[in-house]
């Protein structure tokens, strides 16, 4: 099961997920675990927009709209957007891929 475990609570990136994915502006979204020294991990959603909107003002609109929609561990710390997200052929989502350069340098597995 896909989790992030964030001051000893677990978040399910999924619930996170689908509430990014549920904006209009958003044609894919990705939410992992990255390093966070006090809380062992923090959300991080990595976010590929359609481009009608300018990214910072998306990303306001998105962080609003978790606040509004889950509690408040499970809020994303950060939004970073790309270009594409990697997947296999059968369209699942490779976080490990996602996740690597963050935890570069730490001793935990991914």
């Amino acid at each position: 099961i896909d989790m992030i475990i964030s001051g000893g609570v677990n978040v399910y990136p999924a619930e996170i997920e689908g509430v990014i994915g549920g904006h209009p502006d958003v044609l894919d979204v990705a939410v992992i675990g990255i390093p966070n020294e006090e809380f062992g991990e923090e959300v991080k959603a990595l976010v590929v927009a359609d481009g009608s909107a300018d990214n910072d003002d998306l990303a306001t609109r998105l962080m609003v709209l978790c606040r509004e929609s889950l509690a408040g561990i499970k809020v994303p710390r950060s939004i970073e957007f790309r270009e594409s997200l990697p997947r296999t052929g059968t369209g699942k989502l490779q976080k490990r891929l996602l996740r690597e350069p963050f935890w570069s340098g730490y001793d935990r597995r991914i």
